[in-house]
């Protein structure tokens, strides 16, 4: 993921006077506030009020804090770094909505519409979604380039065949999270073995003992729900397929500005410069492939260097949409530009606003401490830090700190129990990273479901490997399943 930049020696603030009632008292606000919110706007509660709602959940916290001492400025001063830690991932929100622009004027998401709606049917295309995010993720080390890619070309191919994309997006995610996970080129995957204590690889490797059941699991079922799907599309493709080729000029040569995109990924480029670049070559395809459309969005019938310019502007920056002659395809290529995701970057700023509070003023640092001595048993141990790095997804808003603030707290009490450090990575990964994409203020929710242009409520029921992964890591602790245990000179050293 690259939502910040990695928190590895961030200190967390502390606040000795702050009890946990006190710590919890902006949660239930904030909890009680969007529930209301969401009860009165319903699936338009994310076009803003939410947003003001979390700023309001803010300003509860700030209150709190005035009360124990924590001084106006430090608050100000912790929310300008949250801010200033997201730059990256607004900027690649920006260049993922200019992309999706390119790639729709050029053709290029037509075009793998175009081919996936001839290779995957309705019974495989939902386990299909799974394996290919998987495949893609691994190799990138990023869900995000995963989602902005292949998984935009996905739910246009859902839509087509009138499959829901509440459960696309819920194999999408699956796929992409778990190649996240496992992928050496995640930064995710890098931060929680640093924040443990043990090294990459050995991390990868004893995660794999949960990832691996609960990427099955979630194949079992999706291929189940194919098995039983009736989509409400039609599964005679031909006409889509022919209003398709009447409206772009497909071709497999379009195919080599995705390819370019994720070779650079892979080749761990910035995923800011592949993603421009990705954009340029996008804009490039477009006036190779599809002068007629460009000029058509330019407002002219003839293509020259100013029209053209105008055309490729207009789709980078602004709504566009490319009419066909089936309707039920005029929606579907339609693209915001990076205007489409200023609402996403609203509500990943008012987001950072309120978790920027809750750890000014020791919340975050104050709720892990009392998790962590609520239990005393190994299994209570798990179970704290999986607990903890849930409340932090949803109180914090940022996996990074869903990873960091458990990893630092917890790390002592592993060791103390005789726990290899792998144990506490893997549980930091299995309940911090994946579920970061199920909480809407979340940068990762509000992220994947700005880029895949489908609800988190729509999805949540669907992700099941995002949230399976904390029960899976919960029932090896129950059952002491691949419990490593520190090494006899290992207990010798302080942790």
């Amino acid at each position: 993921m690259e939502n910040r930049d990695k928190p590895e020696n961030e200190k967390i603030p502390t606040n000795e006077e702050l009890g946990i009632w006190e710590a919890l008292i902006p949660v239930f606000a904030l909890i009680a506030m969007l529930a209301f919110n969401v009860y009165v706007f319903g699936g338009d509660a994310l076009s803003g009020s939410n947003q003001f709602v979390l700023l309001l959940g803010g300003a509860v916290a700030a209150v709190v804090g005035y009360f124990n001492d924590v001084e106006y400025d430090k608050m100000i001063d912790e929310v300008a770094g949250n801010i200033q830690s997201t730059s990256g991932a607004i900027l690649i929100l920006l260049m993922v909505g200019a992309l999706a622009g390119t790639w729709l004027i050029s053709g290029i998401i037509p075009t793998m519409i175009y081919y996936g709606l001839q290779i995957l049917n309705p019974t495989i295309f939902l386990a299909a979604c799974v394996i290919i995010c998987s495949v893609i993720s691994v190799a990138t080390g990023s869900s995000w380039t995963t989602s902005a890619t292949v998984g935009i070309a996905l739910i246009g191919i859902a839509e087509a065949l009138g499959i829901s994309v509440g459960m696309t997006a819920g194999a999408i995610l699956s796929g992409a999270y778990f190649g996240d996970k496992l992928s050496p080129l995640s930064d995710t995957t890098n931060l929680a073995p640093a924040m443990a204590g043990t090294d990459l690889f050995t991390h990868i490797k004893y995660m794999t003992l949960t990832t691996v059941p609960t990427i099955i699991i979630t194949l079992i079922i999706f291929i189940f729900i194919g098995l039983n799907l009736e989509p409400s599309g039609d599964t005679d493709t031909s006409a889509i397929l022919a209003s398709i080729e009447d409206t772009f000029s497909i071709t497999p040569w379009l195919f080599i500005v995705p390819a370019v995109v994720i070779a650079l990924i892979i080749k761990k480029t910035s995923p800011l410069i592949a993603l421009l670049l990705g954009t340029l070559l996008g804009a490039a395809a477009a006036l190779i492939f599809q002068p007629e459309i460009v000029a058509q969005i330019a407002g002219t019938s003839d293509l020259n260097f100013i029209s053209g310019y105008r055309g490729v502007m207009q789709a980078i920056t602004v709504d566009t949409a490319v009419e066909t002659n089936n309707e039920n395809l005029n929606d579907l290529f339609s693209s915001g530009g990076m205007a489409g995701m200023l609402g996403t970057i609203w509500l990943i700023i008012c987001a950072m606003v309120f978790g920027g509070i809750m750890e000014a003023i020791g919340a975050l640092a104050t709720i892990s401490k009392a998790l962590l001595n609520l239990f005393h048993t190994t299994f209570g141990l798990f179970a704290s830090t999986v607990f903890s790095c849930l409340a932090l997804n949803a109180t914090a808003s940022d996996q990074y700190l869903a990873i960091v603030v458990p990893g630092k707290m917890f790390a002592k009490a592993y060791h103390n129990k005789g726990l290899a450090p792998e144990n506490l990575s893997r549980t930091l990964e299995d309940s911090g990273t994946v579920t970061s994409v199920l909480v809407p203020w979340n940068t990762c929710g509000a992220y994947h479901s700005g880029v895949l242009g489908v609800p988190t409520v729509s999805y949540i029921g669907y992700a099941f490997f995002n949230y399976l992964s904390p029960f899976m890591t919960l029932l090896f602790a129950a059952f002491s399943i691949k419990i490593k245990e520190l090494s006899d000179s290992a207990k010798t050293q302080t942790a």
